[in-house]
């Protein structure tokens, strides 16, 4: 059991006073029997005039933002503290039907995954789906615990991570192309090859607890992180992070699932104004098991989404 705090900041910065439209945020992380939420505080500069929380479609929380007035900054200050409980090494127990793949989901539980067992991106030449089939056996089954660890590896151990300035996340079949991206592509990779297979998977965006950021190998600190889950028949969503390399929750933060990386974006919005008013944005954020540090490490442009202009594409 670990008590970690996350501060998360986000500055928009502007080269006059522009007015700001509704901002949604998803910092919050998940309450779980895994991830228990202790406090949470979040300042917005400048005050905003309604906050207001929901839970979106997933059961992720989400504040709601309203503004009045204009500045030249807009920032975002979130600081949790949560009880975690990590499971380095998954107790697989999978229903026995579902021990070996290929297997067939309930029909209790078969229309509540079906969103999460379709392809969701075009793969003109089954690109995803053939690597996802290399890691089949030539036997008739594979135990379903081995081929999906096989994969999570197989991406962490044979892609390279490269931090990128471009928003959003690569197609599944150019991030294979490439054989490099960034935790989202890998992620995204990850639950469309499974998807492939015929399983439900989903995306996971969170934060990742970095013991040594000078020597740790860990990939994905100092930003919002993001993974995976699979649906196994009695072990439920099962996470798995190919861009480290890690099975279970060991060191993940969960805070949304979606079928879809564009339905947890951690932060957007909106601005009334010229494009060439957006000078630059940066984003901030330092997990520890100790209160946080002043000096946090900074990271240009980060998961969060450059706000666009009132009614004209960004």
């Amino acid at each position: 059991m670990t008590i970690f705090s996350v501060q998360h900041t986000t500055i928009y910065r502007y080269a006059r006073p522009v007015s700001f439209g509704d901002h949604r945020l998803m910092y919050r992380p998940r309450d779980s029997y895994d991830q228990k939420l202790l406090s949470e505080r979040l300042v917005v500069t400048p005050r905003p005039k309604q906050v207001r929380w929901i839970h979106d479609v997933f059961g992720n929380c989400v504040a709601l933002v309203g503004f009045s007035g204009q500045a030249r900054e807009l920032s975002f200050n979130s600081l949790i503290r949560l009880d975690h409980t990590p499971q380095d090494v998954p107790d697989f127990q999978i229903d026995k039907a579902a021990l070996t793949y290929p297997f067939a989901y309930g029909e209790e539980e078969l229309p509540d995954l079906t969103g999460t067992i379709t392809r969701h991106y075009p793969d003109q030449h089954d690109a995803v789906g053939r690597w996802a089939r290399q890691f089949l056996s030539a036997r008739r089954s594979i135990e379903t615990g081995r081929l999906l660890m096989t994969m999570c590896y197989a991406i962490h151990e044979g892609f390279a991570y490269a931090r990128r300035s471009e928003n959003g996340t690569q197609p599944p079949a150019l991030t294979l192309e490439l054989t490099r991206g960034t935790c989202r592509d890998f992620a995204l990779l990850m639950v469309e090859a499974v998807r492939s297979l015929g399983l439900a998977a989903r995306f996971v965006s969170g934060y990742i607890y970095v013991p040594d950021r000078d020597g740790s190998t860990t990939l994905g600190g100092g930003a919002t992180h993001a993974w995976c889950q699979v649906y196994l028949p009695g072990a439920g969503w099962v996470e798995f992070d190919p861009t480290n390399g890690i099975v279970g929750n060991r060191d993940l933060i969960r805070v949304a699932v979606a079928r879809d990386p564009r339905q947890a974006v951690p932060l957007s919005g909106s601005y009334e104004g010229e494009a060439e008013d957006f000078v630059g944005m940066s984003v901030q954020v330092n997990v520890t098991t100790e209160p946080p540090l002043a000096n946090w490490d900074l990271v240009e442009g980060g998961a969060a989404e450059p706000p666009t202009r009132s009614g004209v594409e960004p």
